[in-house]
């Protein structure tokens, strides 16, 4: 039987007037893996660090078992600021010790990218003080992963880690066998590591078995057996609910819930995006050309970061944009911007960057824009403007809309400078898309935001007729937002990866692994024969004929949508089915023929 390691006794915690727990009781025990949810301000952070005995409760007790090993991972770092990275994370151990232990490897190279900690300067010998806070978080992490508590508390862990550290830390915590409570609005890694979840609203929690997909089954099932008033949120919701159930992969291996009766609540949900008619409605709104680059280098001070990159974000496209940090994703986007902010008089270090005489761009980049703080939210929007169009006959005023993005019509009176940082964000999203731009930049939107703000934003971004590309370490939202994946490996220049973010990582542990020093194996290594070198002049055809393919891969899935739907628009004429499933048999051939092709030039690319 497992060991309770955690009692929390009828807690309560007011701030203010406003109570943020009210009577809760809840256990931790051994093997438990838990996750925590809510909306920002519901009181979160507040339930862990009293479940920490970091914060003391109003009423109530929170009780710990007896010589329990506690490891703490809060929003703001406890580590010495004259200290070296050493002497925090390792301590006293000797070199052979450290580097004799798998553990202690393992971290370093997974938070840190190797045992040297290539981005510090003096490696482990690094001096903490002038570090950046999201340096100071990974080397607090990794002093407690390297620790050995008996139960772990992560406030937000996978901020500031890109998305190969996140894969990692999901990988490293399912190993583990200490009981792990983590508050984190990144659905992915909830659903890896999490068996359990906290659902924190207005005073109480409800608890949930499973990971997030199970709880989004469950909570979608509580509320219609309620019959919740809340019907904006059940709708948001249900959404979600669908693209769970109907998404590639599907998420959730252990449906433990009532499956019928979720299916039956999403029965007369459509998929998130009808993608062909938001693309007639793309192609009115921009035309043909969107951008267009032709040999691009791109470069951020003396370092090039892309070269010869030809390559085209068409109407209607949607792109996920992921890559290794430095390797150029917000440089690539910020010289994008300068070229439209311009109309194409703005060019980079080399090559021509063509913008469509259309296009009107939003970019949300990671600095939240200061605005007058005396502001009300509703006068910060109005100001942009009163109403918005959303296509296909909708229209929302400027409160409708703030009330969709999560402020309430008294929130909508509080001034700028009593929002928190994730209200400042969610109202710069607000602003810029009351702008009615057809082009979208979204350097990491998802930062600050809670978990029913990012489905209320995914909510609006589909039926939103546009091009986009989205830089986002959050693999949750890039797959709902978006429709393809490119990547910056880090070798400047840019690839497609017709299996998403899984080819991603795939690529860079691959990627690692042939860089790794092979001094054990190098005498072997002189009798392997040598790699077939590939010109200049056939890697440049290479990267041409890439695009190429790209192209077609696009007009095959444009086409393969259209299928599908006269298919289900002409179910009962049989003989008009046949031709169409016919075509699209070929459709699937010749999709496959171009992926096989595709992947053989990216060796020699």
């Amino acid at each position: 039987m497992a060991v309770n390691l955690v009692n929390v006794e009828q807690v309560s915690k007011v701030y203010g007037t406003r109570a943020l727990l009210d009577g809760v009781s809840l256990g931790v025990s051994e093997g438990d893996r838990i996750g925590v949810v809510g909306r920002n301000g519901d009181g979160k952070t507040t339930l862990i660090r009293m479940l920490a005995k970091l914060e003391e409760a109003d009423s109530g007790r929170v009780t710990h078992n007896g010589g329990l090993r506690l490891g703490v991972l809060t929003q703001h770092d406890s580590l010495d600021p004259k200290a070296t990275i050493r002497h925090e994370v390792i301590g006293d151990l000797a070199d052979h010790e450290w580097a004799g232990s798998a553990k202690i490897r393992d971290v370093l190279t997974g938070l840190f990218g190797g045992l040297g900690l290539p981005g510090f300067e003096h490696g482990l010998d690094t001096v903490i003080a002038p570090l950046s806070g999201g340096e100071r978080r990974r080397i607090a992490l990794a002093k407690l992963l390297i620790a050995e508590p008996d139960l772990i508390v992560l406030d937000e862990p996978t901020n500031h880690l890109d998305v190969e550290g996140i894969s990692w830390l999901a990988r490293h915590l399912q190993n583990r066998r200490s009981a792990l409570v983590c508050v984190t609005h990144d659905r992915w890694f909830l659903d890896q590591v999490c068996t359990r979840m906290w659902d924190v609203q207005r005073g109480t929690v409800h608890e949930y078995e499973g990971g997030y997909s199970d709880y989004v089954f469950a909570r979608a099932e509580r509320e219609r057996i309620a019959a919740t008033e809340e019907s904006k949120r059940q709708n948001l919701m249900r959404k979600e609910l669908a693209w769970l159930r109907r998404g590639a992969p599907a998420r959730t291996s252990k449906p433990r819930y009532r499956i019928e009766a979720a299916n039956e609540l999403i029965a007369d949900v459509p998929p998130p995006r009808d993608t062909s008619e938001l693309m007639k409605f793309a192609n009115a709104r921009l035309g043909k050309t969107v951008f267009d680059l032709e040999n691009v280098t791109v470069q951020a001070g003396p370092k090039t970061l892309l070269t010869h990159l030809t390559w085209q974000l068409g109407p209607g496209d949607r792109i996920g944009l992921v890559g290794v940090n430095g390797a150029g994703k917000t440089s690539l986007l910020r010289a994008l911007a300068e070229a439209a902010r311009t109309q194409g008089d703005a060019q980079p270090a080399a090559g021509k960057i063509v913008v469509g005489k259309t296009v009107k761009l939003a970019y949300l980049s990671q600095e939240v824009t200061e605005l007058d703080s005396n502001l009300r939210v509703l006068e910060a929007v109005q100001q942009v403007r009163d109403r918005v169009d959303l296509g296909k006959g909708r229209e929302m005023t400027a409160g409708q809309l703030c009330e969709q993005f999560g402020f309430s019509k008294e929130k909508q009176w509080t001034p700028v400078g009593d929002l928190s940082g994730g209200e400042r964000r969610r109202l710069q999203i607000l602003r810029l898309l009351m702008d009615e731009p057809n082009v979208l930049f979204l350097d990491e939107p998802t930062n600050d935001l809670d978990i029913e703000t990012l489905t209320q934003l995914e909510d609006l971004l589909d039926g939103w007729p546009g091009s986009m590309i989205v830089i986002s370490h959050d693999r949750f939202f890039i797959e709902r937002t978006t429709d393809r994946v490119m990547a910056l490996l880090g070798d400047a220049s840019l690839r497609m990866l017709p299996r998403g973010i899984d080819e991603y990582i795939e690529r860079r542990l691959r990627m690692e692994a042939e860089s790794m020093p092979a001094s054990a194996g190098a005498p072997a290594a002189k009798e392997a024969p040598a790699a077939t070198a590939v010109s200049p002049q056939a890697a440049r055809a290479a990267k041409k004929e890439l695009q190429k393919i790209e192209r077609q891969l696009d007009k095959v899935s444009s086409r393969e949508t259209t299928l599908h739907a006269q298919i289900a628009d002409h179910a009962t004429d049989f003989e008009k089915v046949a031709k169409l499933d016919a075509e699209l048999r070929e459709l699937v051939a010749e999709r496959d023929e171009l992926e096989m092709r595709w992947l053989e030039l990216a060796e020699d690319a």
